[in-house]
């Protein structure tokens, strides 16, 4: 029996390594096709002999007459990748991953099947990825799960998604008690620079009840990257997370990769029956990037300098968040940076009619101190009224209604030209006021939960005489 045991390994081994060398077999191309870079026009090349066999989103190497940029490039020292981004009789337009360095005319293009697809698994898990799926950190090679992944997948069809699933603690009390979330839901975070909005990613990760993270910094600072991950994310939420970076001196097919990337993995975790928390930083920054695509591409710009085919990208990638087919979920938090505190900015106007709700931090409010500077009358949850128990949804209704009573006297107020007692609404908004500010901020370190959150809010109405 031991030696029928020892055999039945051995067999099961060598059936295993004969599947995987008939899957790289199928990846190999039968035949070569070649073609030659033509022209290079400012972060483009254009390919002759080659564009009559290539198709839109197909990946080319490019031979590079020397040592390339630094770092080196994932196919290699001399070469470069590239994809095709428009075709037409003249040649294909090929962008580049990399910067141009030791490119000539004359370089020599092939089509190349690799970098269309990752195969995430389990094991990346606590690891942090360059836009390409290769490990930035000091760990060990990156161990490949069973199935493949496009960078550019479709999202599930819609008829085929089972609906959202139960209210998901964020850790964050306003966020619970006004901008409640459901497993599956896609909110977005709409801030200006310099109002939190990197402190609150860090709350979320954190705190959240999701069973795995993923996070994609896209066009972010490099110094940041470090403090982010040892400060801002922790020991605990480090080991649950994927973290997929592009920082802003990266070429922009780079950082338009790194939010695909992103997806990509978020989909494969969801797929294995996790509920997912993915945190991506920031839409308008791959919504810049791909500006800066189709714009070396030949697009026309249209909408403040954006091209049409950057609104058409924005639901495919945005799409790919929410519910799955089966129990695993994706449940997603977008950052949108608003130009001037606009939240009427195309990028910004087009990501709110997409996503199922949206969370808008506040500058007057982080001005004052208070942290984070959560405006709780502009932002909205589209999942609401199904979040909230019956003993729950009177008290957020009180104490929102109060909030606006107090916005449309805080000018009276604040000049001093209302008389207590003219108004019982307003006397009970005002002493409301300080209770919720305190109810409201909040410590980066500090977790709350949305039982507790709620029996914070029904005392504090009750201290104002809100309630009876």
């Amino acid at each position: 029996m031991p030696d029928a045991a020892l055999a039945a390994d051995r067999l099961n081994a060598f059936e295993h390594k004969l599947g995987s060398l008939e899957a790289e077999l199928t990846r190999l191309e039968r035949y070569e096709l070649r073609g030659e870079v033509s022209a290079c026009q400012g972060t483009r090349l254009i390919c002759r002999g080659l564009h009559h066999f290539l198709c839109i989103g197909d990946i080319c190497t490019v031979e590079r007459q020397g040592a390339g940029s630094p770092g080196g490039s994932a196919k290699g020292e001399n070469q470069l990748l590239a994809e095709v981004m428009a075709l037409s009789e003249d040649g294909a337009v090929l962008l580049p991953f990399e910067e141009l360095d030791g490119i000539s005319l004359g370089a020599t293009v092939r089509r190349s099947r690799s970098c269309t697809a990752i195969r995430p698994g389990l094991d990346w898990l606590g690891r942090v990825l360059d836009p390409l799926g290769c490990p930035l950190d000091k760990g060990p090679p990156l161990r490949e799960g069973p199935k493949d992944y496009p960078l550019q997948a479709r999202a599930i069809a819609a008829h085929k998604r089972v609906d959202l699933g139960e209210r998901l603690d964020l850790g964050v009390r306003a966020l619970n008690l006004f901008t409640p979330c459901r497993r599956g839901q896609r909110l977005g975070i709409f801030a200006g620079t310099g109002v939190g909005k990197t402190t609150l990613l860090s709350m979320l990760a954190q705190h959240s009840g999701a069973d795995a993270l993923v996070l994609g910094l896209i066009g972010e600072r490099g110094r940041e990257l470090h403090s982010f991950l040892e400060g801002g994310l922790g020991p605990e939420a480090r080991d649950r997370s994927i973290v997929v970076v592009a920082t802003s001196d990266m070429p922009a097919m780079q950082r338009r990769r790194a939010a695909q990337t992103t997806m990509a993995v978020a989909e494969a975790l969801r797929d294995q029956g996790l509920s997912v928390l993915c945190l991506l930083d920031s839409v308008t920054r791959y919504a810049m990037a791909l500006r800066e695509i189709y714009l070396s591409a030949g697009e026309p710009p249209t909408s403040k300098g954006y091209p049409p085919s950057v609104f058409a990208e924005l639901p495919k990638l945005l799409e790919r968040a929410g519910p799955g087919a089966s129990e695993g979920s994706i449940t997603g938090l977008f950052t949108v940076l608003v130009e001037g505190d606009d939240l009427n900015d195309p990028i910004a106007d087009a990501v709110r009619g997409i996503l199922d709700g949206h969370i808008v931090l506040d500058r007057r409010i982080a001005e004052q101190g208070r942290f984070p500077a959560i405006d709780v009358l502009k932002s909205l949850s589209r999942t609401a009224p199904g979040c909230y128990a019956v003993d729950e949804r009177p008290l957020v209704d009180e104490a929102r209604h109060l909030l606006r009573v107090y916005e449309d006297a805080a000018e009276l107020i604040q000049l001093g030209a209302y008389r207590p007692g003219t108004d019982p609404l307003t006397d009970r908004a005002v002493a409301l006021r300080p209770e919720l500010e305190t109810l409201m901020k909040q410590d980066e370190r500090e977790r709350s939960q949305i039982a507790g959150d709620f029996a914070l809010l029904a005392q504090a109405l009750q201290a104002a005489g809100a309630v009876t």
